[in-house]
Protein backbone atom coordinates (compact mmCIF):
# COMPACT_ATOMS: atom_id res chain seq x y z
CA UNK A 1 0.00 0.00 0.00
CA UNK A 2 2.56 2.47 0.18
CA UNK A 3 4.21 2.02 -2.70
CA UNK A 4 0.75 2.52 -4.18
CA UNK A 5 0.82 5.81 -2.06
CA UNK A 6 4.13 6.95 -3.64
CA UNK A 7 3.39 6.63 -6.84
CA UNK A 8 -0.08 8.36 -6.48
CA UNK A 9 1.99 11.48 -4.55
CA UNK A 10 4.29 11.52 -7.40
CA UNK A 11 1.76 12.09 -10.17
CA UNK A 12 1.16 15.08 -11.42
CA UNK A 13 -1.33 17.09 -12.22
CA UNK A 14 -5.27 16.97 -10.97
CA UNK A 15 -4.83 13.61 -8.84
CA UNK A 16 -8.23 13.28 -8.22
CA UNK A 17 -8.60 12.32 -11.98
CA UNK A 18 -6.22 10.12 -11.53
CA UNK A 19 -7.91 8.42 -8.84
CA UNK A 20 -11.32 8.27 -10.61
CA UNK A 21 -9.71 6.65 -13.17
CA UNK A 22 -8.49 4.40 -10.70
CA UNK A 23 -11.79 3.56 -9.41
CA UNK A 24 -13.86 3.26 -12.58
CA UNK A 25 -11.22 0.65 -14.13
CA UNK A 26 -12.07 -1.30 -10.87
CA UNK A 27 -15.44 -1.10 -11.56
CA UNK A 28 -14.72 -2.57 -15.40
CA UNK A 29 -13.10 -5.74 -14.02
CA UNK A 30 -15.52 -6.72 -11.51
CA UNK A 31 -18.52 -5.83 -13.35
CA UNK A 32 -16.95 -7.38 -16.55
CA UNK A 33 -15.89 -10.53 -14.95
CA UNK A 34 -19.50 -10.85 -13.62
CA UNK A 35 -21.29 -10.37 -16.76
CA UNK A 36 -19.09 -12.55 -19.05
CA UNK A 37 -19.51 -15.35 -16.55
CA UNK A 38 -21.73 -17.52 -18.31
CA UNK A 39 -20.69 -16.66 -21.92
CA UNK A 40 -17.10 -17.40 -21.40
CA UNK A 41 -18.25 -20.74 -19.81
CA UNK A 42 -19.69 -21.21 -22.97
CA UNK A 43 -17.54 -20.25 -25.81
CA UNK A 44 -13.95 -20.65 -23.83
CA UNK A 45 -14.57 -24.40 -22.67
CA UNK A 46 -15.12 -22.88 -18.93
CA UNK A 47 -12.61 -20.79 -18.51
CA UNK A 48 -14.58 -18.34 -16.85
CA UNK A 49 -11.46 -15.80 -16.40
CA UNK A 50 -10.70 -15.35 -20.35
CA UNK A 51 -12.75 -12.09 -20.57
CA UNK A 52 -11.53 -10.99 -17.50
CA UNK A 53 -7.80 -11.28 -18.44
CA UNK A 54 -8.42 -9.50 -21.84
CA UNK A 55 -9.88 -6.87 -19.92
CA UNK A 56 -6.99 -6.69 -17.47
CA UNK A 57 -4.95 -6.39 -20.68
CA UNK A 58 -7.25 -3.77 -22.68
CA UNK A 59 -6.94 -1.26 -19.32
CA UNK A 60 -3.50 -2.12 -18.69
CA UNK A 61 -2.63 -1.27 -22.65
CA UNK A 62 -4.77 1.71 -22.09
CA UNK A 63 -3.44 3.00 -19.18
CA UNK A 64 0.33 2.83 -20.83
CA UNK A 65 -1.36 5.23 -23.61
CA UNK A 66 -2.59 7.55 -20.76
CA UNK A 67 0.45 8.04 -19.39
CA UNK A 68 2.43 8.53 -22.52
CA UNK A 69 -0.69 11.20 -23.41
CA UNK A 70 -0.35 12.65 -20.14
CA UNK A 71 3.71 13.37 -20.57
CA UNK A 72 3.56 15.45 -23.84
CA UNK A 73 2.74 18.44 -23.59
CA UNK A 74 -1.10 19.05 -24.49
CA UNK A 75 0.13 21.88 -26.99
CA UNK A 76 1.71 19.29 -28.97
CA UNK A 77 -1.58 18.24 -29.97
CA UNK A 78 -2.46 21.04 -31.57
CA UNK A 79 0.56 20.99 -34.11
CA UNK A 80 -0.65 17.51 -34.84
CA UNK A 81 -4.01 17.95 -35.06
CA UNK A 82 -4.60 18.23 -39.03
CA UNK A 83 -2.24 15.38 -39.95
CA UNK A 84 -4.56 13.05 -37.03
CA UNK A 85 -7.50 14.80 -38.49
CA UNK A 86 -6.82 13.55 -42.53
CA UNK A 87 -5.73 10.32 -40.86
CA UNK A 88 -9.14 10.08 -39.15
CA UNK A 89 -11.14 11.29 -42.32
CA UNK A 90 -9.01 8.56 -44.58
CA UNK A 91 -9.75 5.79 -42.42
CA UNK A 92 -13.49 6.34 -41.69
CA UNK A 93 -13.42 6.76 -45.61
CA UNK A 94 -11.96 3.02 -45.70
CA UNK A 95 -14.15 1.79 -43.04
CA UNK A 96 -17.38 3.01 -45.25
CA UNK A 97 -16.03 1.23 -48.15
CA UNK A 98 -13.83 -2.14 -47.40
CA UNK A 99 -14.64 -2.58 -43.21
CA UNK A 100 -15.05 -5.47 -41.40
CA UNK A 101 -18.84 -5.99 -40.31
CA UNK A 102 -19.45 -7.10 -37.17
CA UNK A 103 -23.09 -7.81 -35.63
CA UNK A 104 -24.80 -6.61 -38.98
CA UNK A 105 -22.40 -3.28 -38.56
CA UNK A 106 -19.21 -2.24 -40.67
CA UNK A 107 -17.37 0.09 -38.28
CA UNK A 108 -14.36 -1.56 -38.18
CA UNK A 109 -10.94 -2.23 -40.15
CA UNK A 110 -8.93 -5.34 -39.69
CA UNK A 111 -5.18 -4.56 -39.12
CA UNK A 112 -3.28 -6.63 -41.00
CA UNK A 113 -0.58 -9.34 -39.77
CA UNK A 114 -2.18 -9.47 -35.95
CA UNK A 115 -5.45 -9.89 -37.58
CA UNK A 116 -7.33 -7.55 -34.54
CA UNK A 117 -10.22 -4.70 -35.62
CA UNK A 118 -10.22 -1.12 -34.49
CA UNK A 119 -13.11 0.80 -34.75
CA UNK A 120 -12.30 4.01 -36.42
CA UNK A 121 -15.04 6.20 -35.56
CA UNK A 122 -13.39 5.76 -31.85
CA UNK A 123 -9.91 7.41 -33.07
CA UNK A 124 -12.07 10.09 -34.80
CA UNK A 125 -13.80 11.42 -31.77
CA UNK A 126 -10.54 12.53 -29.91
CA UNK A 127 -9.08 14.00 -33.30
CA UNK A 128 -11.85 15.82 -34.03
CA UNK A 129 -12.26 17.29 -30.75
CA UNK A 130 -8.35 17.97 -30.74
CA UNK A 131 -9.18 19.93 -33.86
CA UNK A 132 -11.75 21.82 -33.16
CA UNK A 133 -10.06 23.44 -30.01
CA UNK A 134 -7.30 24.41 -32.30
CA UNK A 135 -9.71 26.00 -34.62
CA UNK A 136 -11.51 27.87 -31.66
CA UNK A 137 -8.16 29.06 -30.16
CA UNK A 138 -6.46 30.27 -33.07
CA UNK A 139 -9.60 32.30 -34.62
CA UNK A 140 -10.47 33.72 -31.24
CA UNK A 141 -9.62 37.40 -32.18
CA UNK A 142 -12.44 36.72 -35.13
CA UNK A 143 -14.49 33.64 -33.69
CA UNK A 144 -17.78 36.04 -34.21
CA UNK A 145 -16.77 36.49 -38.22
CA UNK A 146 -18.97 33.98 -40.39
CA UNK A 147 -16.01 33.22 -43.03
CA UNK A 148 -13.26 33.24 -41.41
CA UNK A 149 -14.14 31.32 -38.47
CA UNK A 150 -17.57 29.25 -38.60
CA UNK A 151 -16.81 27.75 -41.84
CA UNK A 152 -13.55 27.02 -41.65
CA UNK A 153 -14.42 25.38 -38.60
CA UNK A 154 -17.81 23.00 -39.08
CA UNK A 155 -16.75 21.70 -42.19
CA UNK A 156 -14.71 19.11 -40.84
CA UNK A 157 -16.85 18.44 -38.15
CA UNK A 158 -20.40 17.67 -40.83
CA UNK A 159 -18.11 15.95 -42.61
CA UNK A 160 -16.48 13.41 -39.87
CA UNK A 161 -19.58 12.78 -38.21
CA UNK A 162 -20.98 12.36 -41.99
CA UNK A 163 -18.69 9.50 -42.50
CA UNK A 164 -19.46 7.93 -38.92
CA UNK A 165 -23.58 8.62 -39.28
CA UNK A 166 -24.20 5.55 -41.97
CA UNK A 167 -23.10 2.99 -39.55
CA UNK A 168 -22.99 4.00 -36.26
CA UNK A 169 -25.62 7.38 -35.81
CA UNK A 170 -25.30 7.35 -31.97
CA UNK A 171 -21.49 7.37 -32.40
CA UNK A 172 -21.54 10.80 -34.96
CA UNK A 173 -24.50 12.92 -32.61
CA UNK A 174 -22.83 12.23 -29.75
CA UNK A 175 -19.64 13.42 -31.22
CA UNK A 176 -21.55 16.74 -33.31
CA UNK A 177 -23.11 17.19 -30.11
CA UNK A 178 -19.63 17.32 -28.28
CA UNK A 179 -18.42 19.91 -30.86
CA UNK A 180 -21.62 22.46 -30.50
CA UNK A 181 -20.54 22.64 -27.29
CA UNK A 182 -17.33 23.20 -27.88
CA UNK A 183 -18.41 25.84 -30.06
CA UNK A 184 -20.74 27.67 -27.35
CA UNK A 185 -17.95 27.42 -24.87
CA UNK A 186 -15.65 28.93 -27.19
CA UNK A 187 -17.99 32.14 -28.09
CA UNK A 188 -18.96 31.25 -31.62
CA UNK A 189 -22.44 33.75 -32.42
CA UNK A 190 -24.92 31.94 -30.87
CA UNK A 191 -27.27 32.62 -34.59
CA UNK A 192 -24.12 29.95 -36.33
CA UNK A 193 -24.86 27.36 -33.20
CA UNK A 194 -28.33 27.06 -34.36
CA UNK A 195 -27.45 27.38 -38.30
CA UNK A 196 -25.23 24.24 -37.05
CA UNK A 197 -28.18 22.57 -35.74
CA UNK A 198 -29.59 23.02 -38.61
CA UNK A 199 -27.46 21.82 -40.71
CA UNK A 200 -26.77 18.65 -38.87
CA UNK A 201 -30.49 18.25 -38.79
CA UNK A 202 -30.16 18.36 -42.94
CA UNK A 203 -27.03 15.99 -42.93
CA UNK A 204 -29.33 13.76 -41.37
CA UNK A 205 -32.94 14.05 -43.68
CA UNK A 206 -30.11 13.35 -46.31
CA UNK A 207 -28.57 10.55 -45.15
CA UNK A 208 -32.33 8.78 -44.18
CA UNK A 209 -33.10 9.84 -47.72
CA UNK A 210 -30.09 7.84 -48.73
CA UNK A 211 -30.58 4.84 -46.97
CA UNK A 212 -34.31 4.42 -47.81
CA UNK A 213 -33.17 3.87 -51.50
CA UNK A 214 -29.86 2.43 -50.67
CA UNK A 215 -30.51 0.31 -47.48
CA UNK A 216 -26.93 -1.11 -47.61
CA UNK A 217 -25.32 1.83 -47.52
CA UNK A 218 -27.55 3.08 -44.53
CA UNK A 219 -28.47 1.53 -41.65
CA UNK A 220 -31.54 3.22 -41.74
CA UNK A 221 -34.01 0.30 -40.62
CA UNK A 222 -31.74 -0.13 -37.35
CA UNK A 223 -32.25 3.46 -36.86
CA UNK A 224 -36.28 2.94 -37.21
CA UNK A 225 -36.54 -0.41 -35.40
CA UNK A 226 -34.53 0.86 -32.23
CA UNK A 227 -37.26 3.88 -32.03
CA UNK A 228 -39.83 1.75 -32.64
CA UNK A 229 -39.14 -0.46 -29.80
CA UNK A 230 -38.70 2.54 -27.11
CA UNK A 231 -41.76 3.74 -28.06
CA UNK A 232 -44.14 0.52 -28.88
CA UNK A 233 -41.91 -1.99 -27.01
CA UNK A 234 -42.01 -4.24 -30.19
CA UNK A 235 -39.68 -7.20 -30.48
CA UNK A 236 -36.61 -5.36 -30.25
CA UNK A 237 -37.55 -4.04 -26.27
CA UNK A 238 -36.15 -7.11 -25.11
CA UNK A 239 -33.03 -6.03 -24.24
CA UNK A 240 -34.64 -3.39 -22.24
CA UNK A 241 -36.98 -5.17 -20.59
CA UNK A 242 -34.28 -7.43 -19.01
CA UNK A 243 -32.23 -4.10 -18.40
CA UNK A 244 -34.79 -3.22 -16.51
CA UNK A 245 -35.31 -6.37 -14.76
CA UNK A 246 -31.85 -6.41 -13.67
CA UNK A 247 -31.94 -2.90 -11.97
CA UNK A 248 -35.26 -3.54 -10.07
CA UNK A 249 -33.78 -7.00 -9.02
CA UNK A 250 -30.58 -4.63 -7.33
CA UNK A 251 -33.04 -2.53 -5.22
CA UNK A 252 -30.73 -0.68 -2.87
CA UNK A 253 -27.46 -2.90 -1.89
CA UNK A 254 -27.78 -5.27 -4.62
CA UNK A 255 -27.90 -9.44 -5.25
CA UNK A 256 -24.38 -9.08 -4.63
CA UNK A 257 -21.11 -9.43 -6.86
CA UNK A 258 -21.16 -12.14 -8.98
CA UNK A 259 -24.83 -13.34 -8.13
CA UNK A 260 -26.36 -11.64 -10.90
CA UNK A 261 -29.30 -13.32 -12.89
CA UNK A 262 -30.05 -11.14 -15.93
CA UNK A 263 -26.39 -11.66 -17.23
CA UNK A 264 -27.64 -15.10 -18.90
CA UNK A 265 -30.59 -13.45 -20.60
CA UNK A 266 -29.56 -9.55 -21.28
CA UNK A 267 -27.70 -9.41 -24.73
CA UNK A 268 -24.61 -7.75 -24.66
CA UNK A 269 -24.64 -7.38 -20.96
CA UNK A 270 -20.72 -6.58 -20.77
CA UNK A 271 -21.09 -3.80 -22.86
CA UNK A 272 -24.06 -1.53 -23.64
CA UNK A 273 -26.04 -2.41 -20.62
CA UNK A 274 -23.59 -3.12 -18.36
CA UNK A 275 -24.44 -0.42 -15.90
CA UNK A 276 -27.99 -2.87 -15.14
CA UNK A 277 -25.69 -5.47 -14.38
CA UNK A 278 -23.53 -3.27 -11.70
CA UNK A 279 -27.11 -1.94 -10.78
CA UNK A 280 -28.34 -5.69 -10.46
CA UNK A 281 -25.35 -6.63 -7.99
CA UNK A 282 -24.35 -3.51 -6.18
CA UNK A 283 -27.96 -1.54 -6.19
CA UNK A 284 -28.69 1.80 -6.10
CA UNK A 285 -25.58 2.62 -4.56
CA UNK A 286 -23.33 1.14 -6.98
CA UNK A 287 -25.84 2.87 -9.71
CA UNK A 288 -25.58 5.84 -8.00
CA UNK A 289 -21.40 5.38 -7.57
CA UNK A 290 -21.15 5.56 -11.10
CA UNK A 291 -22.87 8.47 -11.78
CA UNK A 292 -21.03 9.73 -9.46
CA UNK A 293 -17.62 9.25 -10.38
CA UNK A 294 -19.19 10.55 -14.36
CA UNK A 295 -20.58 13.92 -12.36
CA UNK A 296 -16.90 14.26 -10.68
CA UNK A 297 -14.98 13.74 -13.64
CA UNK A 298 -16.83 16.15 -15.08
CA UNK A 299 -16.48 18.72 -12.18
CA UNK A 300 -12.66 18.31 -12.11
CA UNK A 301 -12.02 19.50 -15.49
CA UNK A 302 -14.95 22.58 -15.36
CA UNK A 303 -12.31 23.22 -12.36
CA UNK A 304 -9.59 22.54 -14.91
CA UNK A 305 -10.74 24.65 -17.45
CA UNK A 306 -11.26 27.64 -15.18
CA UNK A 307 -7.66 27.63 -14.17
CA UNK A 308 -6.29 27.39 -17.72
CA UNK A 309 -4.30 30.09 -19.43
CA UNK A 310 -4.51 28.96 -22.81
CA UNK A 311 -7.41 29.38 -24.48
CA UNK A 312 -6.50 25.54 -26.45
CA UNK A 313 -6.27 23.82 -23.42
CA UNK A 314 -9.17 25.27 -21.82
CA UNK A 315 -11.09 23.86 -24.76
CA UNK A 316 -9.36 20.84 -25.13
CA UNK A 317 -10.16 19.33 -21.68
CA UNK A 318 -13.97 20.27 -21.96
CA UNK A 319 -14.12 18.85 -24.99
CA UNK A 320 -12.46 15.45 -24.02
CA UNK A 321 -14.12 15.52 -20.74
CA UNK A 322 -18.05 16.35 -22.09
CA UNK A 323 -17.56 13.56 -24.98
CA UNK A 324 -16.76 11.05 -22.19
CA UNK A 325 -19.59 12.09 -19.63
CA UNK A 326 -22.19 12.88 -22.35
CA UNK A 327 -21.36 9.37 -23.57
CA UNK A 328 -21.63 7.58 -20.18
CA UNK A 329 -24.97 9.59 -19.52
CA UNK A 330 -26.45 8.44 -22.57
CA UNK A 331 -25.41 4.80 -21.86
CA UNK A 332 -26.96 4.78 -18.60
CA UNK A 333 -30.43 6.51 -20.15
CA UNK A 334 -30.69 3.54 -22.47
CA UNK A 335 -30.33 1.18 -19.55
CA UNK A 336 -33.63 2.84 -17.73
CA UNK A 337 -35.60 3.59 -20.58
CA UNK A 338 -35.00 7.24 -21.13
CA UNK A 339 -33.30 7.09 -24.84
CA UNK A 340 -33.83 4.09 -27.63
CA UNK A 341 -31.15 2.24 -27.77
CA UNK A 342 -28.03 3.88 -29.17
CA UNK A 343 -24.88 1.19 -28.73
CA UNK A 344 -22.86 3.15 -26.89
CA UNK A 345 -20.47 1.46 -24.61
CA UNK A 346 -20.00 2.78 -20.85
CA UNK A 347 -16.48 4.92 -21.27
CA UNK A 348 -13.67 2.45 -19.56
CA UNK A 349 -15.55 0.20 -17.22
CA UNK A 350 -17.77 -1.78 -20.65
CA UNK A 351 -15.59 -4.20 -22.06
CA UNK A 352 -13.80 -3.38 -24.98
CA UNK A 353 -10.47 -2.91 -26.77
CA UNK A 354 -10.31 0.62 -29.02
CA UNK A 355 -13.15 2.28 -27.08
CA UNK A 356 -11.15 1.66 -23.59
CA UNK A 357 -7.37 2.85 -25.43
CA UNK A 358 -9.01 6.42 -27.22
CA UNK A 359 -10.63 7.03 -23.65
CA UNK A 360 -7.95 6.52 -21.97
CA UNK A 361 -5.47 8.57 -24.56
CA UNK A 362 -8.23 11.32 -23.99
CA UNK A 363 -7.50 11.20 -20.49
CA UNK A 364 -4.33 11.28 -20.58
CA UNK A 365 -4.55 14.41 -22.51
CA UNK A 366 -7.01 16.43 -20.30
CA UNK A 367 -4.18 14.96 -17.23
CA UNK A 368 -1.69 16.61 -19.50
CA UNK A 369 -3.79 20.19 -19.52
CA UNK A 370 -4.33 19.63 -16.02
CA UNK A 371 -0.38 19.09 -15.14
CA UNK A 372 1.08 22.43 -17.03
CA UNK A 373 -1.81 24.06 -15.17
CA UNK A 374 -0.81 23.16 -11.86
CA UNK A 375 2.69 24.24 -12.98
CA UNK A 376 1.77 27.15 -14.44
CA UNK A 377 0.07 28.48 -11.24
CA UNK A 378 3.45 27.13 -9.28
CA UNK A 379 5.83 29.25 -11.16
CA UNK A 380 3.19 32.09 -10.88
CA UNK A 381 3.15 31.42 -6.93
CA UNK A 382 7.28 31.94 -6.98
CA UNK A 383 7.42 34.96 -8.80
CA UNK A 384 4.63 36.97 -6.72
CA UNK A 385 6.82 35.39 -3.51
CA UNK A 386 9.94 36.96 -4.83
CA UNK A 387 8.36 40.13 -5.65
CA UNK A 388 7.28 40.31 -2.35
CA UNK A 389 10.78 39.29 -0.62
CA UNK A 390 12.19 42.36 -2.82
CA UNK A 391 9.71 44.40 -2.08
CA UNK A 392 9.65 43.78 1.81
Amino acid sequence: MSGIATIYQNLKGDKVIWLIVALLSLASLLAVYSATGSMAYRMRGGNNEYYLFQQAFFLTAGMGAMYAAYKLHYMQYSKLAPLLLLVAGLALLWTLGFGTEINEAKRWITLPWIDKTIQTSDFAKPVLIIWVARALAVKQDYIKDFKQAFLPIIMPVIIVCALIAPEDLSTAALLFVTCLLMMFIGRISLKYVFLLILMGVIALSILVMIGSVFPDLVRVDTWISRINEFIYNTDGGYQLQQSKIAIASGEIAGVGPGNSMQRNFLPFAYADFIYAIIVEEYGLIGGFTILGLYSWLLFRCTRIVTRCPKTFGAILAMGLCLNIVIQAFANIAVSVQLVPATGLTLPLVSMGGTSILFTCISLGIILSVSRYVEEAQFKQAAIEKMEDASTN
